[in-house]
């Protein structure tokens, strides 16, 4: 017993000390636990197969797809406009619509939604989003009070009174300790959140050179740039790009074709971009996104039957963006040692040995766009190139001619594929649908596995790498690692030793100091094992501690409910605390620094508060 309660006091101390990753101390303890052979290898183990962490594993990729279809940034646009510029607006709307959504959907799942959405809120409102993040997870617990099926501990006290023969709890039963919850937790928070949250290390500034749309703007890309469509009568139909000679006749430059799948494929692909390499055929319906003279954009309009759908205006007015979702551009700078040196654009053959185009050429202060493809390269040359974000990420290879400016596919990766914002929307409604209704024979986790799977597979994401960089590993592992702690806790009688020394010492001094017991506990416990596993511990203690006293045993079962639920000192104590560890950048001692104080507080006003709403 004695080896448990030291590695966990171990784990404990390099935890807050924050010198050694979180992760790693996790699986030092549960290694120390294999070898002294508290555990078998299947319990230890058993953590990575756990519901939990497969449900936070596809949380991370739900969320990361709500970020890269941009459906974060448009909810959280909507959100801010109740908020208005206000700071403090903003918190209290945060805890408010996270404690509301935490009622009726699990505290991870209301997490998972919410972060991405919330993240973008704080860089919209240009505050630290470390100071909404973690009164975030908070909230969701808190939310999590209000309803039968909010929290997992609240079903543990429900079946408990139920198998002991008392009457049932209603769904709402739960509902004025969940708001007495919430109430506290924005009194405590606010400055709380204010004091030790905000000031945190700023998120790095973009140190990959210019972003996109900087090149676009500087390049003069929007200001001459117009869309051609291809009708049905156009005598361009089946003709390849090369067969235009569009450069040589009339000194255009076609950037790209966007084209619209079949509507069968909808819901998979809507948006096919393809760079206009030569041997692009046009097809009807295409869309010729074309830079040049507007003049001569509508003299080839006109002599090829094609539908002119922009007038003379630039893409940020009429509101046809040049997007970057399969195609991208970026600037190179030629070597002086370089083979390209006073050959034309044309001979380098940029087309041909890494198909890319060269939109333009900065040369000092000047900036050529017109007939490139005669155009002379000189040394100190800086050469914007368009192509697929593949083709560009082969320009890094050849560092003899020349060196890519900033980091192409860093910005590629801000690159929101907003035209499928209303399918990630689908997928999460559908989601928080198999979540909360019990009519679909869906568990939460299977739920989760098949949003996360349906997000890559609809195109969410641009390819499965991306899904996988959005999981946070560390967190994960943190998580998983600790899970086993909880059965080596019960395996060696820690937590009977624990629970019954306490319960037993303090029953003689009545129902007040009982239950006070009975909460700070189940609070002290669940910050190193799971809330669940807590509750199911002392739910049965509780009971037999109230039916010795002839007491009612409804006020303690809530106390162990609400002292299971409302734990915020440690990262692991619940999954929404170590959702929003690695996004809010924090460390070990702000859970301590701000969600222990709060702990204690609601614990305080718990014991006074139950035995009101539920007499003794």
């Amino acid at each position: 017993m004695w080896i448990t309660v030291s590695i966990l006091a171990l784990s404990a101390i390099f935890f807050v000390n924050g010198k050694i990753r979180s992760d790693l101390v996790a699986l030092c303890s549960l290694v120390a636990l294999l070898i002294f052979q508290i555990l078998t290898p299947e319990e230890a183990l058993s953590g990575f197969s756990s519901s939990v962490v497969i449900m936070m594993i596809g949380l991370f990729v739900v969320g990361g797809a709500i970020f890269q279809t941009g459906l974060a940034r448009m909810i959280s646009s909507h959100l801010l406009k109740f908020a208005g510029n206000s700071e403090t607006k903003l918190f209290l709307l945060v805890i408010l619509v996270t404690s509301a959504i935490g009622a009726f959907v699990s505290n991870t799942g209301t997490v998972a939604l919410m972060l991405p959405i919330v993240v973008s809120l704080a860089v919209s409102a240009e505050i630290s989003s470390s100071r909404l993040l973690m009164p975030l997870a908070f909230a969701s617990s808190m939310g999590g009070m209000m309803t039968l099926i909010g929290t997992p501990p609240n079903l543990v006290i429900q079946d408990t009174l139920v198998s002991a023969g008392y009457e049932s709890l209603s769904f709402f039963s739960f509902l004025p300790v969940g708001i007495v919850c919430v109430i506290v937790g924005i009194i405590v928070l606010m400055p709380l959140s204010k004091i030790f949250l905000s000031k945190r290390k700023k998120e790095e500034k973009n140190q990959s050179g210019k972003s996109l749309q900087e090149l676009v703007n500087e390049y003069g890309l929007s200001t001459n740039l117009f869309r051609l469509q291809v009708k049905e009568n156009s005598n361009l139909l089946g003709k390849t790009i090369i067969e235009l000679d569009i450069r040589r006749k009339y000194e255009l430059n076609i950037l790209e074709v966007r084209r619209k799948d079949l509507s069968k494929h909808r819901f998979l692909k809507t948006i096919t971009q393809k760079l206009a390499d030569p041997d692009t055929k046009l097809n009807e319906g295409d869309i010729l996104y074309v830079t040049g003279d507007f003049h001569k954009i509508k003299q080839f309009a006109e002599k090829h039957l094609l539908n002119l759908l922009d007038g003379h205006a630039s893409e940020e007015t009429n509101g046809n963006s040049l997007d970057f979702y399969d195609i991208g551009i970026a600037e190179i700078v030629l070597m002086p040692t370089s083979n390209l040196i006073n050959r034309t654009v044309k001979e380098a053959g940029f087309r041909d040995k890494f198909n890319v185009n060269v939109l333009g050429i900065r040369r000092k202060r000047e900036y050529l766009l017109q007939d490139l493809g005669n155009k002379s390269i000189h040394s100190g040359d800086v050469l914007l190139v368009q192509g697929t974000w593949g083709n560009i990420a082969r320009l890094n290879k050849d560092e003899n001619d020349w060196v890519v400016l900033g980091q192409p596919l860093a910005e590629a990766a801000k690159v929101t594929l907003d035209y499928k914002a209303p399918v990630a929307a689908l997928i999460m409604l559908l989601m928080i649908a198999m979540m909360v209704f019990d009519f679909i024979p869906v568990a939460p986790v299977t739920a989760v596995m098949i949003a996360g799977i349906l997000m890559v597979l609809t195109g969410c994401f641009r390819n499965v790498e991306a899904a996988y960089k959005t999981i946070n590993w560390e967190s994960i592992v943190l998580i998983a690692a600790m899970l086993p702690m909880s059965q080596a806790l019960e395996k060696t009688g820690v937590s009977d030793f624990v629970s019954d020394s306490l319960v037993q010492g303090l029953g003689i001094y009545g129902p007040f100091a009982l239950m006070a017991g009975i909460y700070f506990t189940t609070s002290l416990l669940t910050m190193f094992i799971s809330n669940t596993a807590t509750a199911v511990l002392l739910a049965p203690i509780a009971l037999h501690s109230a039916v010795q006293i002839e007491a009612s045993p409804v006020p303690f079962l809530f106390a162990v409910a609400v002292g299971a639920s409302m734990c915020f000192a440690s990262p692991f104590s619940t999954p929404p605390n170590a959702l929003v560890m690695p996004a809010g950048q924090y460390t070990f001692m702000d859970y301590i620094k701000v969600g222990l104080p709060l702990q204690i507080i609601m614990g305080i006003v718990m014991v006074f508060v139950l035995p009101l709403l539920f007499p003794f």
